[in-house]
């Protein structure tokens, strides 16, 4: 028996294929016969005459067609209800930080030089770029500098410092203590708060707590001096809290408790510490505040006498109580010889003194 050829058993295949195919359409081609003539004709007379049928165009949606490119279609909504986009966000954090970041570079004094600041805020400083904390010390030197002269001045050297390295906690408080000399209490309070994040210690307490008094808030003065309590502080600072507090009892009407804040063993006319004339020179201000004007006249008189740097105005103040009816104490000759000027009298007051001074 010979082997089947293949390639007659695909011709024959291709074949019947072929005569398949013509059958259908011979079959297709007689039914098209068959229907009636003019019926088609007809159909499309009664379509024509009509009258046309609006259906409604679907718009294709945006989100659902792909773009060509990789750049993601922007689909319009409603603004109140549209969810901030990534640039968006960057603007209100940029927005947030304007008042530190966009600012211009105030100009140096030729005496603003890294080598004045204390040797603690240089050691922090060695943590930045060499170039960099070159530039942001001798803008805080600048800041030291101008402080009690131009506090305003102070404190544009201090934000541009704190906008070049906000991550250093002594520039944080540097900034709040020149913003608190500015008198801007909300950014000193916010400055310091960060500032007693970033590192140990009481954080300037005393002044945070006047920030609060400055702000409207003596409650929370006084919440911060009691949660100061038993907590290591300086000996200056703690004074300064207590006088801060009663000032902050003072604004809450509570005149007796402000004076009774103030009282303690450095409340002693004897003593001379850095802070005698500003804690003497408070106790009678609330003394006064409190209507007890004598003893008002006498402690600030003790004021007047260990003011050496002329802080205060003691001896003013007790001059223009000692002018109300019923008072006729010799303030005026106190008050020369704490001014160390010569006038009529002032011979027995500064002999009176010189034991006291000693």
């Amino acid at each position: 028996m010979e082997p089947e050829n293949p390639t007659a058993a695909a011709v024959e295949a291709v074949e019947g294929v072929e005569a398949t195919r013509d059958e259908v359409i011979a079959e297709v081609g007689s039914l098209a016969e068959e229907v009636v003539p003019g019926t088609v004709d007809a159909d499309a007379d009664r379509a024509a005459d009509a009258e046309p049928v609006t259906e409604p165009v679907v718009e294709p949606v945006r989100e659902s067609v792909e773009p060509a490119s990789s750049e993601p279609v922007a689909v319009e909504q409603p603004r109140e209800e549209r969810a901030p986009r990534r640039d968006d966000r960057r603007d209100e954090r940029r927005d947030d930080r304007d008042d530190f970041v966009r600012v211009r570079a105030p100009r140096l004094p030729d005496e603003a030089d890294i080598s004045l600041l204390d040797p603690d805020v240089k050691q922090e400083l060695r943590g930045l770029p060499k170039g960099l904390a070159e530039i942001v010390g001798k803008h805080l030197a600048a800041a030291g500098l101008l402080v009690d002269e131009d506090p305003e001045l102070a404190l544009e050297h201090a934000r541009f410092a704190r906008a070049k390295a906000a991550r250093v906690g002594v520039i944080r408080e540097a900034a709040g203590l020149t913003a608190y000399h500015a008198g801007e209490w909300a950014e000193a309070l916010s400055e310091l708060r960060a500032a007693r994040r970033m590192s140990s210690g009481g954080g300037h307490v005393a002044v945070m707590a006047d920030c609060e008094r400055a702000l409207g808030r003596p409650e929370r003065a006084i919440e911060l001096a009691r949660e100061a309590q038993g907590k290591p502080l300086a000996a200056d600072e703690a004074v300064e809290l207590r006088i801060v507090a009663a000032g902050a009892r003072r604004d809450m009407g509570q005149l007796d408790a402000a004076v009774v804040a103030l009282q303690g063993p450095d409340l002693d006319p004897e003593r001379r510490d850095p802070w005698s004339a500003r804690l003497f020179y408070a106790y009678a201000d609330n003394l006064a505040a409190a209507g007890r004007t004598e003893d008002a006249v006498k402690w600030f008189l003790n004021a007047a006498e260990v003011d050496d740097e002329g802080e205060t105005d003691a001896a003013e103040r007790a001059f223009e109580l000692t002018a109300e009816p019923g008072l006729v104490a010799p303030v005026q000759d106190a008050e020369d010889d704490a001014a160390g000027t010569d006038g009529a009298g002032n011979g027995e007051q500064e002999n009176a003194g010189e034991p006291e001074a000693k």
